[in-house]
């Protein structure tokens, strides 16, 4: 699971938009210093270079672009694609509020020409004021008692509330609201947070989601058999820190548990104590051995490292060259794992032994670093569609983690947590991609009620379209697993491989999907990302429709 901010910390440059009246004499003074010879660097251009490009393209389309002089702009992140072609995200503020739904992304050729943009939404802000009716206290009871509301029966303690007055702009019409994210502790001392959005004029809740991307799981240490791995000698003993993937370490949080407010200011935390040892060999295979969980923790933060480097060229978590760091033996009995942006680090619980074991499996370590992965590009709202597509999103990406890893000790497939969870969790996997249904919740298709579902069961749509993509439709056994994948239209759908449904995803991902996507718009996305890769009619473009229509998604 995973903590997600709406506003990651990547370091950002704010522009002020001019005033209309002043838009054209400002547009002629940014486009001189933008071409100039140090705005991009002969040949390939530079990102610094894109951002300027792109602070042009703002100036010149802001019409087009929904923006006015009382909005202002923060770059996200960019990309700069190998023949030079640039994509710039950024997120939005009006009068200085931060705009909820109005990101979006700037495209540019390899020269820097304004080429189009992906906008979550296309609402113009006008609002008479930005003084909300309902007072922030107000509105911190209003979203404690939503956070009690989904906690019956829970007693929670160290409750915390604080709202952030924004411009909702996700949710039709933009409208003056409150996000408060509430935080507490359950009876045992779990944490438990939800973010809540409500209208400031009126006190109705708009949307809330839960603030922890839960993957539960349970299942034996050492999933991953013996396993290499790097480390750095200090004096005479070993630590569990990797120098080639970022300074990546993994450390004991001793059973103990944070105590934070708003998910992600915090008092204290639980430790993540580096593990030690004296000859370089870590571990038993047997929990009783506590350094057997930070073997597989360790171990899964390096693949999903190495797959992402490998696989798309992107330098750690963040694309910033920084390494996260695990922490094993969180709580007591606990029955989860998450990725925390606060900390940018991945935790693990022990599970209870009976539903679960250690949460330390490839498949999880995969799917909640991917979590840091979505947070720092599409920023996917964790509610309704979008968060059903930031669920998947871990998913597949996660199982392309697992197969990436290609371990004979937990051999690459479809099932999601099947190393975690034991026989009082009731069957061999917490979710299928092949026929999502089989988990007795998950939809296999698309319908107009899909948003309505926990972000866990409507992720099922997007897992069967990656799993058609992939491997097609019909009955048929891979590595030892059977699977057999309907389509809701009655096609037979031929996939193309795992290898391009990753590079698919990953381009829709990071440059055109944004905060609101929902199903249709990822059809729209990955048929774009489908078009740049290998062209628009080709036999992979055309495999991208057929699997979206296969799962009702036209």
């Amino acid at each position: 699971m995973s903590r997600i901010r709406l506003h990651p910390t990547t370091a950002r440059r704010s522009r002020r938009l001019a005033a209309a009246t002043a838009v054209a004499a400002t547009t002629a003074a940014l486009l001189a210093s933008a071409l100039s010879p140090g705005a991009v660097a002969a040949g390939r251009p530079t990102r610094a270079g894109a951002v300027e490009n792109a602070a042009s393209a703002l100036l010149a389309h802001a019409a087009s672009l929904g923006l006015t002089s009382a909005e202002g702009t923060s770059v996200r992140d960019v990309i700069v694609d190998a023949d030079g072609t640039q994509h710039v995200r950024y997120d939005r503020t009006y009068r200085r509020l931060p705009v909820l739904g109005g990101d979006f992304v700037v495209h540019l050729t390899p020269d820097g020409k304004y080429r189009g943009a992906n906008r979550a939404t296309r609402s113009e802000i006008s609002l008479a004021s930005i003084v909300p009716s309902i007072s922030a206290p107000k509105a911190a009871d209003l979203a404690a008692n939503a956070l009690r509301a989904v906690n019956l029966g829970e007693t929670l303690k160290q409750l915390t509330a604080k709202p952030h007055l924004v411009v909702d702009a996700l949710h039709g019409t933009p409208k003056l609201a409150w996000r408060t994210q509430v935080a507490a502790k359950d009876s045992l001392g779990n944490p438990v947070a939800r973010t809540v959005l409500t209208d400031a004029k009126t006190g109705r809740q708009i949307d809330a989601w839960d603030d922890i991307e839960t993957a539960t799981g349970d299942g034996k240490s050492l999933y991953s058999g013996t396993v290499p791995l790097e480390t750095t000698l200090s004096g005479s003993t070993y630590q569990l820190k990797d120098p080639t993937r970022g300074n990546t370490y993994t450390g004991d949080a001793a059973n103990k548990t944070d105590l934070c407010f708003l998910t992600s200011i915090c008092i204290s935390r639980a430790p993540s104590t580096v593990f030690t040892d004296t000859d370089n060999h870590w571990g038993t295979g047997a929990t009783s051995d506590r350094s057997s969980a930070a073997v597989d923790a360790q171990y899964g933060t390096d693949v999903t490292w190495d797959f992402y480097k490998n696989t798309f060229g992107r330098n750690g978590i963040g694309g910033d060259g920084k390494g996260s760091y695990n922490r094993v033996h969180y709580g007591n009995a606990y029955n989860n794992a998450f990725w925390d942006d606060s900390c940018f680090c991945m935790t693990y619980g022990d599970g209870d032994g009976t539903t679960f074991g250690p949460l330390v499996s490839l498949d999880v370590a995969g799917h909640e670093m991917t979590h840091g992965v979505t947070s720092k590009t599409a920023a996917l709202t964790y509610s309704g569609e979008s968060g059903g597509l930031n669920e998947a999103t871990s998913d597949i990406l996660g199982t392309l983690v697992e197969w990436y890893a290609n371990n004979s000790s937990d051999p690459g497939d479809y099932l999601i947590g099947e190393k975690i969870v034991k026989s009082g969790f009731g069957r061999d996997a917490l979710r299928y991609m092949d026929k999502p249904s089989k988990d007795g919740n998950s939809a296999d298709y698309w319908s107009s009620s899909v948003g309505n579902l926990d972000v866990h069961y409507s992720s099922g749509v997007a897992n069967h379209f990656a799993y058609l993509l992939a491997e097609g439709s019909g009955a048929k056994t891979i590595n030892g697993v059977s699977y057999n994948s309907p389509t809701s239209n009655g096609s037979t759908v031929t996939g193309i491989g795992r290898d391009k449904l990753g590079r698919i995803w990953y381009r829709a991902l990071t440059v055109y999907m944004t905060s609101s996507t929902n199903y249709a718009g990822a059809r729209t996305a990955t048929l774009n990302a489908a078009k740049d890769l290998y062209g628009a009619g080709s036999t992979e473009y055309n495999a991208v429709a057929a699997a979206w229509s296969a799962v009702n998604v036209n």
